[in-house]
């Protein structure tokens, strides 16, 4: 491929890839956006140069050798697809045993799926941390509040527990309280998952008891492949932490996006929760 082209950004579900595209833009950096409809936010699919349905591989293929990117990212989540990703999708009767693999496997087995034909087809796949790397949580990542001793324990057991789950391809987030598993993220994302929480919290007539205590915990998986659904968080993370009545949230340092981040850690410091990065085992001398 070219090393003159655009970056051109495969974009999936949530805020990151909006802010990637506002950070390349605002950096001077050429990138075109080719959005999923199904995943992609309303307002970058108004923006986007083209979009398309996950499962044409036809037009999306053609879509990118006509652009001739420099380097080619899947920014945001793209999960097995829903019924309104399938309904649009016009390749479904030619490509049948595709759309088979792409249901019937784990999510981030369709996502290395995706780099694999990528790259097959001369592209060179990057990483949102590659084209921010200010985006990406540093190990001195620390706010106004600091974690306790039994916040801290949450912590370390919330990472074995991510750690264990890896190889079931079942999310990338937990919330613990006292060595007691909340929570563990499924296809809904963090942000539901946090609700969950909130919801089991309740008390009567919807009037929220004292804060609860607990712990967000958000890590890449092991042996997970940077360059394919980052784990992220921004500042609604933290507003949903804070409603759930956790003390506060945990990120894998080097490994994980923060969105927004002057804010996110505003909103942190204003709503009392800590916001710390911490080392993961598995991705120390690489990523596993």
């Amino acid at each position: 491929m070219t090393d003159t082209g655009p970056i051109a950004i495969l974009a999936g579900s949530g805020q990151l890839p909006i802010q990637l595209v506002e950070h390349l833009e605002r950096t001077g950096q050429e990138c075109r956006v080719l959005a999923f409809r199904g995943f992609a936010a309303p307002e970058l699919r108004r923006r986007a140069q083209a979009n398309v349905d996950l499962l044409d591989l036809k037009t999306i293929m053609a879509t990118l050798e006509a652009w001739k990117p420099r380097a080619v990212a899947l920014v945001g989540a793209v999960r097995r697809p829903g019924f309104s990703a399938l309904l649009g999708a016009y390749s479904l009767l030619r490509n049948r045993q595709e759309v088979k693999e792409v249901i019937t496997r784990g999510d981030d087995q369709v996502l290395r799926g995706a780099v694999m034909l990528l790259e097959e087809r001369g592209f060179r796949v990057v990483g949102a941390h590659e084209l921010a790397p200010g985006l990406v949580a540093p190990l001195t990542l620390s706010g106004r509040h600091r974690p306790t001793e039994d916040d801290r324990h949450s912590v370390t057991f919330g990472i074995d527990l991510l750690s264990s789950l890896s190889a079931f391809d079942i999310g990338q987030a937990a919330v613990v309280a006292r060595r007691h598993v909340l929570a563990v993220e499924g296809p809904e994302g963090t942000d539901r998952m946090l609700r969950r929480v909130s919801g089991f919290r309740q008390a009567w007539f919807g009037l929220r008891r004292r804060r609860e205590g607990g712990v967000l915990i958000k890590a890449a998986k092991r042996g997970q492949d940077l360059r394919v659904d980052m784990p992220a968080i921004g500042p609604r993370t933290v507003a949903e932490a804070a409603r759930a009545g956790l003390s506060g949230i945990a990120v894998g340092a080097g490994s994980t996006l923060i969105l927004e981040q002057d804010r996110t850690m505003e909103l942190a410091d204003r709503l009392g929760l800590f916001l710390v990065a911490v080392t993961l085992p598995w991705m120390e001398g690489g990523h596993d």
